[in-house]
């Protein structure tokens, strides 16, 4: 979705109060009624004309629109209905968020370790490739910050003592 701070100019905050407004009484959204309600713009074409103002004005209608859409489905639905179904959506919401917490965390122990063998460097080299990825990763904070060093290698007498199976 579109941020509204993108696409209009600052001088346009009364447009986008009464756009506000015209969804929360979820009355119909035009360049016409939007004329009507504001203090300095007299004529829908103000509004069609001007590309910045054309945009917003585009962007409410399509969420009176969505919105109209939702009010629909729940509409058809009994109370009960909407609520178990609510109340699903809230627990499958939990598991999500919980699940994503896991794969961070895990995802986090991973790189420690990577990091804790010397791999790190080729681990980042890896991702250049997915700069994206990896940006996606550090902003989820599954990406250590600490700077790892390495550990002390065995002496090769200890080696050769390891038995192996």
């Amino acid at each position: 979705m579109i941020e509204l701070n993108e696409i209009a100019p600052p001088g346009d905050d009364e447009m986008r109060e009464i756009l506000e407004t015209l969804l929360a009484e979820d009355e119909d959204i035009t360049a016409r009624a939007v004329a009507r309600l504001h203090p300095s713009i007299n004529a829908a074409s103000s509004i069609t004309r001007s590309e910045s103002r054309s945009k917003l004005l585009a962007e409410y209608q399509q969420r009176q629109a969505e919105y109209r859409r939702w009010r629909g489905r729940v509409a058809k639905r009994s109370g009960a209905d909407t609520a178990a179904s609510l109340a699903d959506k809230d627990i499958r919401i939990a598991e999500l968020e919980a699940t994503v917490q896991l794969l961070t965390a895990s995802h986090l122990a991973m790189l420690r370790a990577v990091g804790e063998l010397g791999g790190f460097s080729k681990w980042a080299r890896f991702y250049e490739q997915y700069r994206d990825a990896r940006d996606k990763l550090a902003e989820l904070g599954a990406i250590p910050e600490a700077t790892v060093s390495p550990m002390p290698a065995e002496s090769s007498k200890r080696r050769g003592e390891t038995k192996r199976r």
